[in-house]
């Protein structure tokens, strides 16, 4: 089979749910977040103080569009979805899954946006990022999985259903 891109807001579970399915389905596992922070020997947040948003998001689309893994669960950052070469590339290598949370939980399990790395605009609300990105996850989504009020292992249960059906 080929990679699975877990693609969702921050605090959506990717990372998580992503490790417990590449486990459950025997494939490697890869967080992009990490791969960026490796890459330029910074953490996110310190990218995004030191290069700005639009850098971050650069680096971002770069790093996301140079991966070249096979039966990968791979867990991108929430704003991966601003990078079309990233996403065109990450299509084409494997399905893509939208862990979709309603705002309210995804407010309730974000704790401090800027120690987290969140990429928003200076003075942006969560709910005006949600309202941004939500459409975008839609757009590229192969498939979208309902997160609220789930376990990581019904959810990690409920992809591999889905994945072995598509």
């Amino acid at each position: 089979m080929r990679n699975i891109i877990l693609i969702g807001m921050p605090g959506a579970g990717k990372s998580t749910i992503g490790v417990v399915l590449a486990k459950k389905l025997g494939y490697d596992f890869l967080d992009s977040d990490l791969l960026i922070q490796q890459t330029e020997g910074m953490l996110l947040h310190e990218i995004i103080e030191k290069k700005g948003q639009d850098g971050f998001n650069q680096i971002e689309n770069q790093v996301n569009q140079s991966i070249h893994v096979e039966n990968t669960v791979i867990a991108t950052g929430g704003s991966v979805i601003y990078g079309e070469e990233a996403m065109r590339h990450l299509k084409q290598t494997g399905i893509v899954l939208y862990l979709e949370l309603p705002y309210a939980e995804l407010e309730e399990r974000l704790g401090d946006l800027n120690q987290r790395g969140v990429s928003m605009r200076s003075g942006q609300s969560l709910i005006s990022l949600y309202r941004e990105r939500v459409p975008l996850y839609e757009k590229y989504a192969d498939i979208t999985f309902h997160c609220a009020g789930k376990t990581i292992h019904e959810l990690v249960v409920g992809i591999a259903a889905a994945l072995s059906e598509a």
